[in-house]
């Protein structure tokens, strides 16, 4: 799973042909997610409420680079890295 981002302890990643919604994966310690593109919910699992602030911040910026990183993943090609949140 080639990781994307990482940022205050948070890896963002996402997969190679990955099933729909649009989504990535968010790990912070032992909590894992997978949070969809287009209205940054949580479609699996629990992130605690700070992590998962950081990371809505983070997407919210960078949701365009996210969709297109799931574009180039349906496709099989390279996945582009997306700059922290700072």
């Amino acid at each position: 799973m080639p990781e994307i981002s990482r940022f205050y302890g948070i890896i963002i990643s996402m997969y190679y042909a990955d099933h729909n919604p649009p989504h990535f994966h968010a790990m912070y310690g032992e909590f894992k997610a997978t949070i969809r593109i287009d209205d940054l919910g949580i479609h699996e699992g629990f992130l605690p409420p700070k992590a998962l602030g950081l990371i809505v911040e983070w997407a919210t910026i960078h949701k365009e680079e996210l969709m297109r990183n799931w574009n180039l993943a349906r496709e099989n090609k390279p996945i582009e890295k997306i700059e922290p949140l700072t």
